[in-house]
């Protein structure tokens, strides 16, 4: 929204500059995007009386004119402009001015004669040119003052955001009423009287619809409507960015600015019989004043006569019933609409007007009778005319209730965590126009606040506190510590979701954000026996039931993306899974925290170096032990058994005996149901992953390592981690690490038998270990390993 300043300010008037006040509104919620001056800084122009106008004696269109200023003998200058006439009083901008844009105006000669200044358009003093040629002005301007003053261009222009709680900010009124209570000075409001009705002439109005309670209308006759509409609310509308129309328009539109209250004219002789506030009906349809055509939906409030509709209530107005420059009879409209009754129906047909900005957030239903008298007076005053009586229809039992909330000061400063006087809160919420009856209550202060009928945001007794803050000023707000009591706890290292995230990025790996349901077919499919927990409203007929695992949320992701043709997906989630399987209520549901991870494709992305391979388990089994690695955690991974995965391509992971998660492929049978290819799959406890740990230093030592190789066959039912637990057994305190670096089954090996070779890196912390120590470790891993497995060393 925009104004001017100097109305503002004939409202209420507080003793600070330009940038205090729109700093004061902003901290007062109404925050100022933009304050500046109706024109840029210029110099040295003043009005001027064309005295005298005669034809340059070598160019066309160029004439010679005299100008008095007001000062010193006639001014020649020689103009190009049309419009230049004896008598005119124009901007003339003397020797020495400096215009916009750093125009400097010197003494010269145009086609051989002198010229002592420019008369100047509109353009040249940063206005919008309305005419080709020289800005005319009023015959009254007073000749010789500054052009800035007359015109009063240092006048700034407000622009302010409003909320759309704010409804009542929506006017002059409701601006200067927020000015006064913060600077604690009275708002000196325009004097309203009502109109002696002159003439007999009325329309009769019926209400039809509850979202109308309130309708005010009057017949005004002999209108003048060739009216010129004065300068002073010309410069009031195109400062508020109000393109100027008619007298009678122009009028609605100063009083919808100044009140805050829409009204709209009828062309009187356009309406047939009475005036109708009612619900539109199948099929009807209305040419609107922007010449757009719509046919109305039922749920759309319309104004109408007996025949035919004649507006859009609370949004525009027909074409076929507006005002003309040769209408000299309206009907005017001054109404209260329900919010409900108008909020959307702009934005469906296309459109955003003044008035549905204002309907919709609320306009003040005790507003409608001043503001048509308002209308009135400057109707008559500027346009003439003679005034019929005010017929106003009301439904009082649909009118909004303005009912009491209880406050005490004791609630106040809790919320604030600041405390401040009785007698602040008093006279704040009461200078808000709110009602303020003390409760009595001797022992804990408090009252009994009503809001105004123009407070739609105002409920509760948050709402009251919140003015209270705002009035009180956020600024003025001590800043102070808060005081707790803590223990501090002995630091722990763990890892961060932070860390977790961005070792997975590192992976490949990107990050999906779900909703908390799934599709119950899909969790079905997945595992059929799972018992899900059900909601009541899902938000659609996927998104059924709480999932009982993450991989409802990644499978369709996968899909959509592989349908879009990107063979290579890897995402990963964290959030909560629901268990409900030992549930009998939901008070007995466990949310889980848990990293998910999804991957299909190939191992590494297409590249020139590496051929291209399908990932396989053994890809995912090294990701999962670097996320693991990352929470310091050493993990053994043992053959599970979950439905949905396929038997012999996955495995549980377990840290220290405990099952923290699982890893491998999707059932084939799955992944063909849900037109994937092979996809591998990992979900982990994501509590366990962040929980602390003590890091612990051994300090690295100084003597060399000894690797020696085995190489063993053994019966390829015996696993790895067995194979390795036992080499550790046996080896002794000096094995550091052992690892697997080949496998072999094929021609020479007999069938359930495998060939494995393992390499042993031995190395004390104090000294050089000798080889008979290193051959003395070995015969015990070898005599261990053909003890337990019945393995046998393999010949090179």
């Amino acid at each position: 929204m925009k104004i001017s300043e100097n109305w503002l300010r004939s409202w209420v008037n507080p003793a600070v500059d330009s940038d205090v006040l729109a700093h004061q509104l902003t901290m007062a919620g109404l925050e100022v995007d933009d304050s500046s001056t109706v024109a840029k800084p210029f110099t040295g122009v003043v009005v001027g009386e064309v005295l005298t106008v005669e034809q340059h004696p070598d160019a066309d269109r160029l004439r010679v004119t005299t100008v008095n200023i007001g000062s010193g003998e006639p001014l020649q200058i020689v103009c190009g402009a049309p419009n230049v006439a004896v008598g005119l009083k124009v901007p003339v901008a003397i020797i020495g001015a400096v215009l916009p844009g750093d125009f400097k105006i010197k003494k010269g000669k145009l086609r051989g004669v002198e010229s002592h200044g420019m008369l100047c358009g509109a353009s040249e003093i940063d206005l919008e040119d309305s005419v080709d040629g020289l800005l005319v002005l009023p015959q009254d301007a007073p000749i010789g003052v500054n052009i800035r003053d007359y015109l009063q261009l240092d006048d700034r222009v407000i622009e302010i955001s409003i909320t759309p709680n704010r409804g009542d900010c929506f006017s002059i009124k409701g601006i200067a009423r927020e000015l006064g209570v913060i600077n604690n000075l009275p708002v000196t409001p325009v004097e309203i009287q009502p109109v002696t009705a002159t003439i007999a002439d009325k329309k009769q109005v019926q209400l039809h619809s509850a979202g109308c309670p309130r309708y005010a209308g009057r017949v005004i006759k002999n209108i003048n409507a060739q009216a010129k509409t004065p300068q002073w609310m010309v410069d009031a509308l195109s400062r508020s960015g109000i393109r100027v129309h008619s007298v009678l328009v122009d009028i609605t539109n100063y009083v919808l600015l100044e009140q805050g209250q829409p009204l709209h004219a009828f062309d009187l002789s356009k309406i047939e019989g009475d005036i109708q506030v009612r619900q539109a009906r199948p099929q009807e349809k209305l040419k609107l004043l922007n010449e757009q055509d719509i046919e109305l939906a039922d749920d759309v409030l319309v104004i109408s006569d007996d025949h035919k509709v004649l507006a859009m209530a609370g949004i525009m107005g027909g074409l076929d019933s507006s005002v003309t420059d040769s209408t000299t009879d309206i009907f005017l409209e001054s109404a209260f609409f329900d919010p409900l009754a108008i909020a959307g129906r702009a934005r469906r047909y296309g459109m955003h007007t003044d008035a549905s900005q204002r309907y919709e957030r609320g306009v003040d239903f005790e507003l409608a009778m001043p503001a048509i008298e308002r209308a009135t007076q400057l109707i008559l005053q500027l346009a003439g005319g003679e005034a019929g009586e005010v017929v106003l229809v009301e439904q009082l039992e649909a009118l909004p209730k303005r009912l009491p909330i209880a406050l005490s000061l004791a609630q106040v400063n809790q919320l604030l965590g600041y405390n401040v006087a009785a007698d602040f809160v008093e006279q704040t919420l009461s200078r808000l126009g709110m009602q303020v009856n003390d409760n009595g209550n001797i022992d804990s202060k408090g009252w009994e606040i009503i809001p105004p009928s123009y407070r739609f945001d105002i409920a509760i007794k948050e709402d009251l506190i919140e003015e209270v803050a705002r009035i009180y000023g956020y600024d003025n707000i001590q800043t102070k510590m808060p005081v707790l009591e803590i223990e501090l706890k002995p630091a722990q290292d763990r890892l961060s979701i932070q860390q977790l995230r961005q070792t997975l990025v590192s992976l490949g790996y990107q990050e999906a954000i779900s909703f908390s349901f799934a599709d119950e077919k899909l969790e079905k499919q997945l595992n059929p026996e799972v018992k899900l927990l059900k909601l009541a409203n899902p938000i659609s007929s996927e998104l059924g039931a709480m999932r009982s695992t993450l991989l409802s949320s990644l499978i369709p992701s996968v899909q959509y993306n592989l349908n879009r043709q990107q063979s290579r997906v890897r995402l990963f989630e964290t959030g909560l899974r629901f268990d409900y399987e030992q549930a009998t209520g939901i008070q007995d549901l466990k949310q889980i925290p848990t990293l998910a991870m999804i991957a299909t494709g190939t191992a590494i992305p297409e590249q020139w170096h590496a051929k291209a391979q399908p990932m396989d388990f053994y890809d995912l089994k090294g990701e999962v032990e670097r996320v693991l690695a990352s929470a310091q955690l050493t993990a053994e991974f043992k053959p599970g058994s979950l439905p949905w995965l396929h038997p012999g391509q996955s495995a549980n992971i377990v840290v220290q005996g405990q099952v923290i998660g699982y890893l491998g492929r999707l059932h084939p049978a799955l992944e063909d149901q849900l037109y994937l290819g092979k996809t591998w799959v990992c979900e982990i406890d994501l509590d366990v992953l962040l929980q602390p740990y003590v890091s612990n230093f051994t300090e690295l030592s100084r003597f060399p390592t000894v690797r020696r190789d085995i190489a063993i066959l053994i019966s390829a039912n015996i696993t790895i981690d067995q194979i390795q637990h036992t080499i550790q057994l046996a080896a002794g305190e000096w094995l550091i690490q052992s690892w697997l670096f080949d496998v072999y089954t094929g021609q020479g090996i007999d069938a359930g038998q495998r060939s494995l070779a393992f390499a042993l890196l031995w190395q004390h912390p104090e000294r050089t270990l000798e080889d008979a120590e290193i051959k003395e470790g070995m015969q015990r891993v070898i005599d261990a390993l053909q003890d337990t497995y019945k393995a046998t060393l393999r010949a090179s």
